[in-house]
């Protein structure tokens, strides 16, 4: 690796560090769960390595891998590399994609089988080009797959043909969302997090 490569990839690892961190200190990340990712250039992306405990990473639990999700000298990235290498193929704007498994995320990518409608609700405005509490979007829910590569094709899939961009769930396992950067995928994240925390609250008053 060059000088340069060499300097975005250890700031990259310094932001999934902290991004982990604070995920874990959510509850957003139990166990080994999750995945967190910087797109370092258009060739690279750092991403955490499989089964490590996201609330205490170091330097050696990140990798670097190529577009094609194949990991740069030795260790097992995430096995579910190839989904965010389809983010950042769909999205050429985003540099930073975040993989949570909140209660949440989990329980509601249960209830709703195909998208998760989300309207008039003022935190919409944490999405960039949202700009009043009037908007709706769809969040999609697919079906888990072992596949990651045949899932990912879905991903992609989809997204090519819809207006919808800002995040996915995995049926039973949890939440996909991205941003230009870190700070604004943590953002994104948490942005839904609250409102799938309402929509849950909302749904159990109803049966009041």
């Amino acid at each position: 690796m060059n000088q340069e490569l060499i300097n975005k990839f250890s700031q990259a690892v310094e932001e999934i560090i902290e991004a982990g961190r604070e995920l874990h200190g959510k509850g957003w990340v139990p166990a080994t769960s999750g995945n967190i990712s910087v797109k370092i250039n258009e060739e690279f992306v750092a991403i955490t390595s499989s089964g490590k405990h996201k609330g205490k990473l170091t330097p050696y639990d990140v990798l670097l891998v190529d577009m094609d999700g194949n990991p740069v000298g030795e260790g097992k990235p995430s096995a579910e590399t190839l989904l965010h290498i389809a983010v950042y193929r769909l999205f050429p704007e985003v540099n930073a994609v975040v993989h949570t498994h909140s209660p949440n995320a989990t329980v509601i990518s249960m209830v709703f089988k195909e998208f998760v409608e989300l309207e008039d609700y003022e935190l919409l405005k944490a999405f960039p080009d949202i700009h009043t509490h009037e908007a709706k979007i769809r969040i999609p829910v697919f079906p888990n797959d072992q596949n990651i590569k045949r899932l990912s094709e879905k991903v992609e899939e989809f997204f090519k043909n819809s207006e919808d961009r800002y995040g996915f769930l995995i049926e039973g396992h949890g939440l996909y969302t991205w941003g230009r950067n870190m700070r604004e995928a943590l953002i994104h994240t948490e942005a839904l997090e609250f409102i799938f925390d309402c929509e849950i609250k909302l749904s159990l008053l109803k049966k009041l």
